[in-house]
């Protein structure tokens, strides 16, 4: 073997070694930091303010408006603030139970298809100019749950292929 196959192969090796790294962290990256996000929105849903605060955005939803209804601003804040933080909990819960997990990043799904939808349902959310979709402050706010939606898909389906594998 010449000294340029050993070096590529070497190299290759290595190449490969980072990538596993980099993979094994992305994935406790996701999952955590999914369960962070959840949980330190849940709490928040507690105050006052990110009672106030979210209330645009339920009162506007199709799904979610008739909460109001039922409930008063703290209390649905409250119920929300609580849904995440059992999500949180559940997700976490990956290496002892895959089954919760899933449960967990179901919920998690459902949570961010509802906040995506948001961005259609609160007015100057997303405005379309010069043709293109401009986001107002809400759409701002809002479009993280893109990528948190995500996170939640995958997590769903890791946890799903362990509960496979592990029944």
């Amino acid at each position: 073997m010449s000294t340029g196959v050993v070096s590529a192969s070497l190299a290759n090796t290595k190449l490969i070694g980072l990538a596993s790294k980099l993979q094994l962290a992305g994935i406790w990256v996701s999952r955590y930091g999914l369960v962070v996000v959840l949980l330190l929105i849940g709490v928040l849903k507690f105050t006052p303010e990110e009672a106030t605060g979210i209330q645009p955005l339920v009162a506007h939803s199709p799904f979610m408006s008739w909460m109001y209804a039922v409930l008063g601003v703290q209390a649905v804040s409250n119920v929300i603030g609580i849904i995440e933080i059992v999500t949180a909990a559940l997700i976490a819960l990956r290496p002892v139970s895959p089954r919760l997990s899933f449960a967990g990043s179901v919920a998690a799904i459902i949570t961010f298809l509802l906040t995506v939808s948001f961005l259609l349902s609160t007015p100057g959310a997303a405005q379309l100019r010069y043709g293109f979709p401009l986001l107002g402050d809400a759409g701002q706010f809002l479009i993280k749950d893109l990528v948190l939606l995500g996170a939640s898909l995958w997590t769903a389906a890791e946890s799903l292929l362990a509960m496979q594998q592990h029944p």
